[in-house]
């Protein structure tokens, strides 16, 4: 972390540099998932947060109810607000929803050149609800996908992304994480969590090689938004000078702890 010397009524002390992450991303009334959550895990990270909201949705644990997308031209002058005001230190994209946002929003990648992006491609809510239209993911692909410096797809999205049909082993995982990078994102971070493997596995995979990150499983039904969670978290290390093994790290971490928190709150709950 980086310091800076301040004076205040004439009282000189030394400071932290206050790092910024910005989301780019859907609302989650519940704060579960979306930019909610990629905020409060900033947040958690010592990081200043900013938002960029790209649709407003009606969903909770069990689903998304409804849904709005934000105008196109209202993201971008949402993005040229926040890009003009403040020295952004990594990017979250979480859900983009149509074609003109993505689009939007390489632009303004390409325009602006943050230090760092990662994309959580949001294809499709978990209860099945699409959240990406079709017509958009080939520009998603051409357009974005070069842009970011990490890609964190689930094993559904990967394949959504290749065309190809859901890898089941590590090998697997490790060959569409190359055929990923072809793509052209620097690296790609294969998230094993709906795998039927003995651990939680993901595969960090990059030109430089791959790297294995395992964890026991977490039982537990309260998944709700921990992709946001864990690129966000990713994001927040990488703003605050980690690289990325160790963003990855960190952020998986901090997701497990998250997780392990809400299993024992909701059976605390279900005891009383």
């Amino acid at each position: 972390m980086a310091w800076i010397r301040s004076s205040c009524m004439g009282d000189a002390r030394w400071r932290p540099v206050l790092k910024h992450a910005l989301s780019i991303a859907g609302s989650d009334a519940c704060g579960g998932a979306g930019l909610q959550a990629d905020l409060k895990t900033f947040a958690a990270f010592g990081v200043d947060g900013a938002s960029v909201v790209t649709a407003v949705t009606a969903q909770n644990s069990n689903g998304v109810h409804a849904m709005q997308l934000m105008p196109a031209t209202m993201v971008q002058a949402q993005l040229d607000a926040v890009f003009d005001e403040m020295s952004i230190d990594a990017v979250k994209i979480g859900m983009l929803g149509n074609a003109g946002i993505v689009a939007g929003v390489a632009k303004q990648l390409a325009r602006r050149r943050p230090p760092f992006a990662i994309l959580d491609p949001v294809l499709v809510a978990t209860s099945g609800t699409r959240l990406l239209d079709v017509t958009a993911l080939d520009l998603l692909r051409l357009r974005l996908l070069p842009l970011v410096d990490c890609l964190t797809p689930n094993l559904a999205e990967a394949a959504a992304l290749l065309d190809a049909p859901c890898a089941r082993s590590e090998p697997e995982m490790l060959a569409q994480g190359r055929a990923l990078l072809a793509f052209g994102p620097r690296a790609v971070l294969m998230k094993g969590g709906h795998a039927a493997l003995p651990e939680a596995i993901d595969l960090l995979v990059s030109a430089q090689g791959t790297q294995r990150f395992a964890a026991p499983w977490v039982a537990t039904d309260h998944l709700h938004g921990t992709g946001c969670m864990l690129s966000a978290g990713i994001a927040a290390g990488i703003a605050n000078g980690d690289d990325l093994a160790d963003a990855v790290a960190r952020a998986k971490t901090h997701l497990r702890h998250v997780l392990v928190g809400r299993q024992r709150g909701r059976s605390a709950q279900a005891s009383d």
